[in-house]
């Protein structure tokens, strides 16, 4: 007797091949397939899936997820889009391994605009430890990228400056042994101090060992080298190549602020790959970008840690010398709106943009990012404009490219992505627009990702497998989040199974929290 059956549906298997019409049966956490309908096995529950999809749950190979779904745990942005897994500590910002908690307690204040700062449930210092913190406690599977920031932080410390051989040695050490307890790679971030310190030869040293370890090197480029065009992503590959790693380009797009051509990005991906090397991207389909506000901050400003990056924006030296040098990444201080507002008295700002802000409080810009960024403990995020909306298709389509939300989940102004990314997918490039075939774009989004993060039971719906599934309706699966009204809920998203448990139940969520963290090698 079967725990669940799924009846009557239209199999999209994750693999690319065509859909079937055809039925997935649920015995606790793993499924069998069947062709057609089944009205002869007996199951606890059965679900009518005529003319829906059945698919694998969607993997994001880009979460802002590993402090806030510990503190919101049904994590409902996320599973009711119908992802399952996702991973985190991406942008070279993690939280383990820590080898001092003061430490932790800094870069948890230093990234709260970007990962949050909730209360948490627990302590751990170690990726072992942190992982343990999502087994049976979230609503979604966690897999789990080492960020070069905690390895820099404990080893080097807070200051710019290379790395010395032995200091090289024991992030080595550090990266080595969270590969053992489960991680999944080595990620950078290579906009966001103190891990943007990190040189490509230091880089390189640490992904020889994720590499290794079968793990991958995902990584956030460092936009301000060389032509801030292709030289970026020439050292990506460099640092893949040399350190015999698989490379992942993460939140790959053109940006606005690139006069070239998007072929040019695509040219480099498509030429090393010709070479043999192992090279996958991730994207979006919206045209906003969003992190932490404090990323508008030199990189000078943040050598010596937080304490010393918050007394230079304190200072009146400090402040003239960023009112030379602050300047907006794409768009302009009047497009760049900013959210997650804690104080009562700055919760008038909450969505609007810098520039009304500065009119508000009677100020500059930069003195209102400063003034602003101290009364908020760092925490104020933003979205603007970011990608390219006339080449970001050809980034989508691309043969290497798979799906990532990038989410931020702050403030009351999100990203509208971190409501919508994966239905807007069905919706505009399947449905309306036909830029993808059903079958490609559940690929991109479910096996592409498994086979690229090495979890191997999960990503494909075949006898056996692990029971993370989406049932959606093709015809009206869509987001209606947007810029001025994110906080909204997809539609056409009917049924979302984590490990065999029923999360999203007709468009609601149960409240199940049967997630847990994957651990790589034994996943």
């Amino acid at each position: 007797m079967l725990d669940l059956l799924i009846n009557n549906g239209i199999i999209v298997d994750g693999t690319g091949n065509p859909g079937f019409y055809g039925s997935v049966g649920v015995s606790g956490d793993t499924i069998s397939i069947f062709r057609g309908a089944l009205n002869d096995v007996e199951a606890t529950r059965v679900i009518d899936a005529k003319r829906k999809v059945v698919c694998p749950g969607f993997i994001d190979v880009h979460a802002h997820s590993g402090l806030m779904i510990l503190a919101e745990p049904e994590h409902h942005p996320k599973v009711r889009q119908g992802i399952t897994t996702e991973l985190v500590g991406v942008d070279g910002n993690s939280y383990a391994p820590f080898t001092s908690h003061d430490d932790f307690l800094a870069f948890f204040e230093l990234n709260s605009g970007l990962d949050g700062a909730p209360e948490l449930p627990g302590n751990w210092s170690t990726v072992a430890e942190y992982l343990n913190m999502f087994d049976g406690t979230v609503a979604v599977n966690i897999a789990y990228v080492i960020g070069n920031s905690p390895l820099r932080i404990s080893a080097v410390g807070w200051d710019e400056k290379p790395a010395s051989d032995s200091e090289i040695a024991n992030m080595r050490s550090m990266l080595r042994e969270g590969m053992e307890d489960g991680a999944f790679g080595l990620s950078t971030g290579l906009d966001y101090p103190p891990g943007s310190y990190a040189d490509t030869n230091e880089l390189v040293e640490l992904a020889q060992v994720a590499g290794r370890y079968g793990g991958i090197y995902h990584t956030h480029l460092r936009n301000t080298l060389g032509d801030q065009f292709l030289d970026p992503v020439k050292e990506a590959l460099e640092i893949g190549q040399r350190g015999e790693i698989p490379c992942h380009l993460t939140h790959f797009y053109q940006k606005l602020t690139h006069s070239g051509s998007a072929k040019r990005l695509l040219e480099l991906v498509d030429g090393a790959v010709g070479q043999g090397q192992d090279v996958t991207m991730d994207c979006f389909h919206y045209g906003y970008s969003s992190t932490r506000l404090l990323i508008l901050i030199p990189s000078w400003a943040f050598n010596g840690g937080p304490e010393k990056l918050k007394a230079i924006i304190r200072s009146d030296e400090g402040r003239e010398r960023l009112r030379q040098e602050i300047r907006p990444r794409s768009g302009s201080f009047t497009e760049l709106m900013m959210t997650n507002f804690k104080q009562p008295h700055n919760l008038r700002f909450e969505g609007k943009s810098l520039a009304e802000a500065a009119e508000m409080m009677k100020k500059g810009e930069v003195d209102t990012i400063c003034d602003l960024l101290l009364d908020e403990d760092l925490q104020i995020s933003y979205v603007s404009p970011g990608p390219s909306l006339t080449t970001l298709p050809d980034f989508i389509t691309h043969a290497r490219t798979m799906i990532g939300t990038d989410a931020v989940l702050l403030g009351e102004y999100p990203n509208p992505r971190s409501y919508g990314t994966f239905p807007t997918i069905l919706a505009d490039y399947v449905r309306e627009e036909g830029r993808l075939t059903l079958e490609e774009a559940i690929r991109k989004m479910t096996s592409m990702a498994a086979h690229r993060l090495d979890i191997r039971d999960r990503g494909m719906l075949r006898d056996g497998m692990k029971a993370d599934i989406v049932v959606f309706d093709p015809d009206t699966v869509s987001s209606p989040a947007t810029l001025q009204n994110p906080k909204q809920y997809p539609v056409g998203i009917d049924y979302v199974l984590v490990n065999g448990k029923v999360v999203v139940d007709q468009g609601q969520h149960t409240g199940a929290l049967a997630g847990r963290a994957l651990r790589h090698g034994r996943d």
